[in-house]
Parts: structure tokens; sequence; C-alpha cells
């Protein structure tokens, strides 16, 4: 009887303990297989800190208010975020101490006890980058991939049907999908990268994220105007990624068993007219 008592009185001192944002992110560090980098003024906290509980998990690829909201509802209080929280890479406070937009996340946040940590440096340099890898299967494309692991062999199709692909199937539900070229070009070889460094590869198609119109769409304009039988698929920087932080939640859910650890899309906002 006493055996059993004491059983008891563990299984509620376990189930009151408060998991803490610092015991997460100690775990991550600890599990990552590569060296942590404690020079990165990304991968650090952004609201709250080491000493927040944790109710639960969200991976995303953007703190915003909307994932915010859903963390809130879900009843998880820990937000692990992908990309900044405050609109800057850095996210610099003092360019945005007086915009009331900040002073309202920022409450909101505080008052319903959320912490922002973001994971970015090395969720990209841990073996494999889990961001990619996320991205991979989010496409269901692990069987064709080369050995250029940013490039893809993929079964026949046309430019115009691997847009409608990645339409439809990017989990964010992007809108934001632009095309140049012919959209009848037969596709086999198909690359991934990102802005000019991107452009000039041998491929059938290049999809392309985080976007400068001033290089990137003149180079492919000028590229299809020359002759070059290769189309362009351009694509946000959240559509690019968002769904690589699932990868990042299934990496993250074995190390912290006491909670929840959910990925919530960022989602695409945009819309046309």
């Amino acid at each position: 009887m006493a055996g059993a008592t004491l059983a008891a009185t563990q299984f509620a001192s376990a189930q009151t303990a408060k998991l803490t944002a610092g015991e997460v992110v100690d775990r991550i560090k600890k599990n990552l297989g590569i060296p942590w980098n404690a020079t990165t003024f990304r991968d650090t906290y952004k609201i709250g800190g080491p000493e927040s509980p944790v109710t639960g998990i969200v991976s995303t690829f953007g703190a915003n208010l909307s994932v915010m909201q859903k963390a809130v509802k879900a009843g998880l209080s820990m937000i692990v975020t992908h990309e900044p929280t405050f609109w800057s890479d850095a996210d610099l406070i003092d360019i945005i101490k007086d915009d009331p937009l900040y002073h309202y996340k920022l409450d909101y946040a505080t008052r319903n006890k959320l912490v922002v940590w973001r994971m970015h440096d090395h969720a990209h340099a841990h073996k494999p980058d889990l961001i990619w890898a996320g991205w991979v299967k989010g496409l269901g494309w692990e069987k064709y991939v080369s050995a250029n692991d940013r490039t893809y062999i993929l079964p026949p199709t046309t430019l115009k049907e691997l847009a409608l692909y990645l339409d439809k199937t990017l989990p964010s539900g992007t809108k934001s999908i632009r095309c140049i070229g012919d959209p009848n070009l037969p596709v086999t070889r198909v690359a991934s990268g990102r802005n000019l460094a991107s452009m000039a590869t041998d491929a059938d198609a290049i999809i392309n994220s985080d976007t400068r119109e001033y290089d990137c769409y003149e180079y492919q304009r000028d590229s299809v105007h020359m002759g070059i039988k290769r189309g362009y698929i351009n694509i946000t920087h959240e559509a690019s990624e968002d769904v690589g932080t699932q990868e990042v939640a299934n990496w993250i859910r074995p190390l912290v068993p006491e909670v929840e650890v959910r990925y919530i899309p960022t989602t695409d906002e945009f819309w046309g007219v």
C-alpha cells in the first residue's frame, strides 16, 4: 500500500512539474548533432525567456498573429518559429519600438503567456537540413532527389502541370505562384533554389523562392527571349519553407514527451484580382 501511495505521489509530482522553455531549448541543443553557434542573432528568444512555462509547442514558419491566436486556442504556449517575429531578420526593436502593431503583438503574446524562440540557422545546419527534408517529404519527392540534392528527376510533365501540382500540394495553400516560360514546356529535371544564384543551372524548370523582381524576373524573361528552353516557377519564401517546419515539429516531438508538439502552417494570405 505504501508503494502504491509513493507511486501515486511521484506521478502527481510529475504531472504538476512545469516544463520550461529553457529545458526545451537545452534538449534541442543537446540532440542537434552539431555544435551550437552561440553567436547567432537569429536563434534566440524573441518573446519571453528560458523560465517561461511550456504547455505545448508550435512549430511554424513565422510567428504572426494568426499563428499566435491558433496556439492560444490550442493551449500551446511555446512557438518555435523559423523566421522573424518582428519583421526584420534580426528582430530589431529600435526601428519599430513606436509602432502600435509591435505593441499590440507583444501585448497579445504577453497576456497569453506565449514564449517565442527562433530556430533558423540550426534547422538548416542540421544534417540533413530539416527545412529542405520537410520540403521534399511534403511534395512526395523523396525518390526523385538526384545526386545534387536540390535537383529532382521527375516523371515527364509540363511546366503548367508542375505549377498546378505545387499549388495543390504545398500545405500553406499558396496563391502566389507566378511562372515565366512556355506552359507546355516538357519538364523532367527540376531544380529548387533562391534568388539569382539558382538561375543558371542545368534544369528544365527552376522553382525559385525569395524572388527579387529586379534581378530574377529580368534574368528569367531574358532567358526565355533568348530561346533557352527552360521554365521558371516563382513561389513565396513562406511557401518554400513552411512545410519544412513540419519536419522540425516531427524532430522536436520525441525530445519533449511531456507536451504536445504541433505544426501550424503560417498560410499564404495573398489574393489576386
